[in-house]
């Protein structure tokens, strides 16, 4: 049974998903956005008053940041060893983040293309600390688009 609007609007988990395969054990997403360029076009109006008018212009790339907490699980590093040694073909990959509701139903999903990891960050490594451990993607894309 699908969630009334309201409550299928809480992100209850998130996944991506590359070559098919989800990791579903993302505990954040940040810096997902749509956005492209703005053109402005100056002109006068036909009783010689100045006006501005905008035009969207081309859409431009984004990056997104996902977290999550230390696992066995090494996808992260693998994807991520491609671009370090230029293997471009191979690093590039179609995806999407996934959000998904309380029950494991996906809600909304963001196709991300040419999407390749631009950095991996480990978080602080202290003795006795009882904080859990998490790992940073930052993955860089060429598009985004909604479905």
């Amino acid at each position: 049974m699908p969630l009334p609007d309201f409550d299928s609007a809480v992100g209850h988990s998130f996944g991506l998903e590359v070559d098919s395969i989800i990791i579903r054990q993302i505990t954040e997403v940040t810096g997902l956005k749509m956005e492209q360029d703005v053109i402005e076009y100056k002109s006068n109006t036909a009783d010689g008053k100045f006006a501005i008018r905008k035009a969207p212009g081309a859409p431009k790339a984004g990056e997104v940041t996902l977290t999550r907490g230390l696992t066995a699980d090494n996808s992260f590093e693998s994807w991520i060893k491609d671009c370090r040694f230029g293997k471009m073909g191979q690093a590039r990959k179609g995806g999407a983040i996934i959000v998904f509701d309380y029950e494991g139903i996906p809600i909304k999903r963001y196709k991300l293309t040419n999407a390749w990891p631009k950095s991996l960050e480990i978080s602080s490594l202290k003795a006795g600390d009882t904080s859990v451990l998490t790992e940073k993607l930052v993955v860089t894309y060429e598009a985004m688009e909604v479905e």
